[in-house]
């Protein structure tokens, strides 16, 4: 059943800008036109907090690499404590919502950043992450959206909205956030999580089903810019929806 729905969408949203895996995809990362004549300058910390996470989103995924095989592990243990993991390439792998038995497969859209940022999810918003997981809460739709095929297009989505690639950001959103990573360097990892959080939110207001996903991450993407650029808002925190997290 699963993989006939993942196929029906893909039909769907082909062609779309953003192509992550069979299934979902992210249409709501589309640069705007009017975006890319601005270019907003930097302190010399803002610069330097962006080339360091600008480092981060260039780590490609390597299922070869030690480190990243224990991170891969050690979301697992968070997501399923009681569970032993019978290998990184395992049918229990689908029971978190990848598409296939090797969730690196998955990971190509969003890269190593993705997996820190699930794992940062769960070491520090425990409770929220093992909600969303297992959808534990509000009216759930019969067809839901795959959970970690989900995070790995929120990563990518928000490293699209927030012009992490650019040598300066060139809309004021990416400026704006800046400013929250020059007094966090963990603010996009907490952005991440405010983020899924509100997506699911979204997702529970809209009473969507699997085919909404694109729809819902626009309106996700266009209440988290909202949020941002609200003027008294100096740190992620403050953000109305960091207070749907739970620890």
């Amino acid at each position: 059943m699963f993989a006939a729905i993942l196929n029906c969408i893909a039909e769907v949203v082909a062609g779309s800008a953003a192509w992550l895996g069979r299934g979902l995809s992210c249409v709501c990362v589309q640069r705007r036109d009017s975006d890319a004549s601005n270019s907003f300058d930097l302190t010399l910390a803002q610069e330097e907090c962006l080339q360091r996470l600008q480092r981060r989103i260039d780590v490609p995924y390597d299922s070869s690499i030690i480190e990243h095989q224990d991170a891969l592990r050690a979301l697992w243990n968070a997501a399923f404590p009681e569970e032993e993991l019978h290998g990184l390439i395992s049918e229990q792998w689908k029971e978190m919502g990848w598409q296939g038995k090797d969730p690196s497969t998955d990971f190509r859209g969003g890269g190593f950043i993705s997996l820190e940022n699930f794992l940062y999810f769960a070491r520090n918003f425990p409770k929220s992450f093992q909600d969303l997981l297992r959808k534990q809460e509000g009216d759930r739709s019969v067809w839901e959206y795959p959970f970690a095929v989900a995070g790995v297009n929120i990563t990518y989505m928000l490293i699209q909205m927030l012009d992490l690639e650019a040598v300066k950001p060139r809309n004021l959103v990416g400026a704006t956030f800046l400013k929250f990573l020059a007094e966090n360097e963990s603010a996009f990892d907490l952005l991440y999580c405010i983020t899924f959080k509100l997506m699911d939110h979204q997702w529970l207001s809209m009473r969507a089903s699997y085919m909404d996903f694109n729809a819902v991450m626009k309106a996700t993407r266009r209440q988290l810019e909202k949020e941002i650029l609200v003027e008294d808002i100096t740190r992620l925190e403050d953000l109305p929806s960091y207070k749907l997290l739970s620890r």
